[in-house]
């Protein structure tokens, strides 16, 4: 795992807060960070958030294997925690860290070792088949205090996880869906709780559940693992400070406390779920999860009548209206004559100026057009001063052109 170590600068201002008694998140030295337990669709699995900064979710799941030689007549449990590089960038993706052996042991011992489930509970052929309990816990977002989200999320989830029923027929094991047999939870005695205490100045200042910046300047850290009768089910201390007696005692007192309010706040949550499932209604983490409902790909029938199909369709060719009638043609009034709009006189204008000149002799009518020399053209060149518009207006024309 790589830190970013910090500067002179932070730490001596975090130490200067710690003891003036001020927090960067404007807690006091034994607040706890608001914790929230949310469950998902599926029993067993359950999300510890400390107000987002830390985030945590645990999935119980199980299936028969063969039981130990030295315990035949026991379940077994195995925890998995991944810290992967979406909770933090410290982390590096498989690959096993000193802080990850840490956990994962601390958790053991926790709630393995402390006997809190009744494992000869999960028995079903003594010496043949058990269930194996598997625990995988997954790091969301890491903000510090990762020993208590954990021991938190895991417990919820075993005690809100229920394995299918079996039943035992001569050597035939048959295991029952949820929906031929209802599921049977977990025996749980009790509930262990981590409650972790950071010292600082060796020992002079003590913080509950500190977070990650606390934790980079911390000279020792104790964790008290406890239930809500009192009962101190693991103990350990890092960071190689003395502590007194007294210290321990004053640590176990506020333990007690904090443990006693998380205790009712999972046994809240759970009675919450029981009794939105119990309804129909959805709850927590399952609020925005579609249960057992298929919201895509839903195909709209529509009823067509496709009788007397020929009487339909002559009923509809009658009621449509008759179109207008469509303009007629113009009319050209003379071979040779072109119109361009109505009742207009049409114009030809000529590219040079010309003198027009009109001759009637007879029935034929004549027209003298004068070209007019400029520049330096010859007499010859008179004739190339017509356009081919003119041409073509006076052969339409049939008019005699005189030069």
């Amino acid at each position: 795992m790589r830190d970013t170590p910090l500067s002179n600068c932070e730490r001596d201002f975090l130490l200067k807060a710690i003891e003036e008694k001020k927090r960067l998140d404007g807690r006091q030295t034994y607040d706890y960070r608001k914790i929230k337990i949310t469950f998902g669709t599926d029993y067993g699995c359950c999300f510890s958030n400390y107000i987002i900064t830390v985030i945590v979710m645990a999935q119980v799941s199980c299936e028969l294997v063969t039981p130990k030689e030295s315990r035949p007549n026991e379940g077994i449990m195995f925890f998995n925690l991944e810290l992967s590089p979406m909770a933090s960038p410290a982390f590096e993706l498989g690959r096993s860290s000193e802080l990850l052996v840490k956990l994962n042991r601390q958790l053991e011992r926790c709630l393995r070792n402390s006997r809190c489930i009744d494992t000869e509970s999960l028995c079903v052929v003594s010496g043949e088949k058990v269930w194996q309990i598997r625990v995988d816990v997954h790091m969301l977002n890491h903000d510090g205090n990762l020993m208590d989200a954990t021991s938190i999320a895991a417990i919820a989830a075993l005690s809100h996880f229920k394995r299918p029923d079996v039943g035992i027929q001569g050597d035939v094991v048959t295991v029952y869906s949820a929906q031929e047999r209802d599921p049977i939870a977990l025996s749980i005695y009790h509930m262990p709780i981590c409650v972790s205490f950071s010292f600082f100045q060796q020992g002079t200042y003590l913080l509950v559940d500190p977070c990650e910046r606390e934790e980079r300047v911390m000279d020792g850290l104790l964790m008290i693992a406890m239930n809500k009768h009192r009962e101190i089910c693991s103990i350990q201390s890092s960071g190689g400070i003395m502590l007194l007696k007294e210290q321990v005692l004053r640590c176990s007192k506020i333990a007690s406390v904090k443990v006693s309010e998380i205790t009712d706040l999972i046994a809240k949550a759970l009675e919450n779920d029981k009794k939105a499932r119990k309804e129909g209604r959805k709850c927590g983490f399952a609020e925005s999860m579609p249960q057992e409902r298929i919201t895509a790909l839903k195909n709209l029938e529509t009823t067509v009548e496709m009788t007397d199909l020929t009487k339909q369709a002559s009923d509809i060719v009658e009621g449509v209206e008759t179109p207008a009638e469509m303009a007629l043609s113009p009319v050209v009034p003379a071979p040779g004559v072109g119109q361009v709009g109505a009742g207009l006189q049409n114009a030809w204008g000529l590219e040079d100026e010309e003198d027009e000149e009109e001759e009637v002799d007879g029935d034929e009518p004549e027209v003298t057009i004068v070209a007019e020399k400029r520049g330096n053209k010859k007499k010859g060149e008179s004739k190339s001063n017509l356009t081919c518009v003119t041409r073509c207006v006076l052969l339409c024309c049939n008019v005699n052109l005189t030069m």
